[in-house]
């Protein structure tokens, strides 16, 4: 997957909308009556508070310690960047704590100590022991950072785990066992070079030696060559514990015969001649960042047997520390750990490099455009790959019971593992199979309003994260000026602007349209003046001739109004089999609601091609359909007549012989409870539905709108569907991040 051009304009938007930053805590208790109030503090907080002080493992059952995590800095290696201060770091720490969330449901708090004295560091830290169940150490130079985290290690009770050294040691671990054992070479016999004596560096070939290399086998390098016995200038007691009994001096001289070289040092720090000079079958772990040692193309000129590993996600085999410090933490909290020991971190490492030699799951490998297989180019998971949440930790968590730092074991292992394969969000998966798709595709979308700064962003965000062509519907001096007040005056000459003035096709156009609307009251004035000047019907016009593969808009258009524009160049009416299905996600799920775009008024022969348009949308986002036609009403009661149609639509599925669940008629708890449809044990729904056909597309609306507004619920659609070009028709208070999912979904969707 190729690296997504970040601008300056976008970086700085992402953290400042919808609000500043990019977390908020919410409270997991209601707070709205006076009595919630008085259990959730004075007087009901009481109690939990003297039980936890007789007992102080109760902390991890009344209180959120069990599942929260300090991301700590004091921002002096901050990523690439040096030594940016406390302040300087948030932004990334704030990050860390997202990503705890995003891949292991992890709560996270981001702490900046604006100090570079280790002691005060020390201190601080550990004074706010009693808030947590663990403490990520990010960006802390060395050599402080070894100071900092093994006094911590020693004086604090639960979990002290510096990213920087042991994330990147256990990913690194995991891709050398796959790759040595593709080579057919043991870590015990290979001899190891590492270049970058610092913090990563260190822990790697410190976690290797503990997982059977051998000392005398590795040689450590620096920016001043070969660290060796007796040699006294820029050392320190971390470097001269891996001092090696070696007349070699140069990293070349090092590199000379080596089976495995890891680099966290510098670009181009590597030459294709040392790369020459390694062994047969050598493996290449050069991890710094932004730009590795050597690239792999570099490494393959020269020698076609070794595999090479970068931080890269634009190259195999990525060493991503995401694919470590959720998990590892994951599975520390859940045994309510004292400590991630080195088992702990090797029990990781294994089951990350045996998860990779496993078959790969389909929607991993349309994520990555391509069949993934255990091999040179596929020797460490992807960040993606949804088996993680449940393979690692538990993997954790046998470890630290193993060595007894788990202060409360798993009993049920199996009901473990289940737990946590319900635990994530599974909108986020969905939502990157859309992606995926589009990648993949690389389809050319047609954004109709190019007057609408909205839009034109998020047409260069479509082209410039790598999922296809944008093309602008606009005047070119109009365009070019609404992007450069955006600051993206760069971006004019990547887009493609189209318009009447300069497509060779417009009386192909002209004629294609007459000949649709002469009978419908329309003469050839008013198909030029429509074709020519209307965004949207010239727009259309380019899709229905292939000159784009899908169309987004309705930015600045009421979608009713749109649809009827659109219906002038496709078969977009109420009985055209045309329907608007709109997706909510809110909490972690994802339903669609249909009709909410072409029927107004739909009969139960409308509502079953409703139903099954919504199928056909569930089935691409990657759902199952569960159908439900929904009414006031549940099988029958309180019998009303609006209602019958509700019910009557199931009949006409069942005559259709459809190959997906549905039922009805049922109110929305019905649908959506489990709880609820154990009432009805005849129903033929196995579980929650996820595709909602209401009555009318007044109560689509309402429904839709009162989620968005109350709930803040994220909405994605209309998306129409029933006619065979895609077009996605936006929301006008569709922000650019909304355009953009809809311009993915369209793409994902063409053929």
């Amino acid at each position: 997957m190729a690296n997504t051009k970040v601008t300056r304009e976008d970086a700085l938007a992402f953290h400042l909308e919808p609000t500043p930053g990019k977390w908020e805590v919410k409270a997991t208790v209601p707070m709205t009556t006076q009595r919630d109030l008085s259990l959730a503090y004075s007087p009901g907080v009481a109690v939990p508070c003297e039980d936890i002080a007789a007992n102080p493992e109760l902390a991890y059952d009344y209180t959120n310690k069990g599942n929260l995590v300090a991301v700590i800095s004091n921002g002096t290696a901050v990523l690439g960047l040096g030594n940016l201060g406390a302040l300087g770091s948030k932004p990334v720490m704030e990050g860390k704590a997202v990503l705890f969330k995003r891949f292991a449901d992890v709560n996270s708090i981001d702490i900046e100590l604006d100090t570079e004295d280790p002691e005060a560091f020390c201190n601080a830290v550990k004074l706010m022991g009693p808030t947590f169940g663990g403490i990520n150490l990010e960006d802390i130079k060395a050599p402080e950072c070894f100071i900092i985290e093994q006094r911590l290690k020693e004086e604090m009770d639960i979990p002290v785990f510096h990213d920087d050294q042991h994330g990147t040691a256990v990913i690194c671990a995991a891709g050398l066992l796959n790759a040595l054992q593709i080579s057919g070479k043991k870590i015990e016999d290979v001899k190891i070079v590492l270049n970058g004596a610092g913090a990563a560096g260190i822990a790697c070939l410190e976690l290797l030696k503990s997982m059977g290399a051998k000392h005398n086998n590795c040689i450590m390098c620096d920016t001043k060559g070969v660290i060796y016995q007796g040699r006294t200038e820029g050392m320190n007691q971390w470097k001269s514990a891996h001092a090696a009994a070696t007349d070699t001096r140069t990293l070349a001289e090092a590199m000379n015969g080596c089976d495995v070289f890891l680099g966290v040092s510098a670009k181009g720090a590597v030459t294709q001649d040392m790369v020459v000079s390694m062994a047969p079958n050598a493996v290449i772990f050069a991890m710094a960042n932004p730009d590795p040692e050597i690239t792999p193309e570099e490494v393959h000129e020269v020698r076609d047997d070794v595999i090479v590993a970068t931080g890269r996600s634009d190259y195999p085999n990525q060493v991503n520390n995401v694919l470590g410090f959720p998990y590892l933490f994951r599975g520390a909290l859940d045994i309510h750990a004292r400590a991630i020991n080195d088992e702990m971190k090797i029990a990781c490492a294994h089951a990350l490099a045996n998860l990779a030699r496993e078959d790969v799951p389909d929607e991993v490998a349309m994520a990555y455009g391509k069949k993934l297989t255990f091999g040179r180019d596929y020797i460490i998971p992807t960040p993606f790959d949804p088996r993680l949440i449940y393979v690692i930790p538990p993997a954790v968590a046998r470890a630290g019971m193993d060595t007894g730092v788990a202060r409360r074991p798993i009993v049920d292992m199996d009901a473990y593992e289940l737990g946590l394969k319900t635990r994530m969000d599974p909108t986020a998966s969905i939502l990157r199979g859309i992606h995926a798709r589009a990648k993949a595709n690389q389809n050319t979308i047609v954004f109709a309003e190019g007057d609408d700064t909205r839009v034109l962003r998020a047409a260069v965000l479509y082209q410039r994260s790598g999922l296809g062509k944008a093309l602008v519907v606009g005047r070119e001096d109009d365009v070019r000026e609404k992007l450069t007040s955006e600051g993206l005056a760069d971006a004019v000459d990547e887009l493609e602007i189209v318009n009447a003035a300069n497509t060779p096709h417009l009386e192909t156009y002209k004629d294609f349209l007459y000949e649709r609307l002469q009978r419908k009251g329309h003469d050839r004035q008013d198909i030029h003046r429509m074709a020519s000047r209307d965004r949207h019907v010239f727009a259309s016009l380019m899709l229905a001739h292939g000159h784009a593969d899908g169309m987004v808009t309705g930015a600045t258009r009421k979608s009713a109004h749109v649809l009827e524009l659109i219906n002038h160049v496709f078969d977009a009416g109420p009985h055209d089999g045309a329907v608007g299905v709109t997706a909510i996600i809110q909490n972690g799920r994802i339903v669609l609601i249909s009709d909410t775009l072409v029927h107004e008024w739909p009969d139960e022969n409308d509502l079953a091609d409703i139903a099954e348009r919504g199928a056909e949308v569930a089935r691409t986002l990657g759902l199952e359909p569960r159908v439900a036609f929904l009414s006031f009403s549940t099988f029958g009661y309180p019998v009303s007549e609006r209602a019958t149609k509700m019910h009557v639509a199931s009949d006409v599925l069942e005559a259709r012989g459809v190959d997906f669940e549905y039922e009805g008629e049922m109110t929305v708890d019905v649908a959506l409870n489990t709880k609820a449809q154990e009432a009805y044990p005849f129903s033929r729904l196995t579980g929650p539905a996820n595709v909602l056909v209401v009555p009318a597309r007044h109560s689509a609306s309402i429904s839709v709108k009162l989620m968005q507004e109350m709930a803040g619920a994220t909405v994605i659609g209309p998306i129409l569907a029933g006619i065979d070009r895609p077009i996605q028709i936006c929301s006008t208070v569709s922000t650019v991040n909304d355009i953009l999912n809809m311009a993915v979904l369209a793409s994902s969707s063409a053929q």
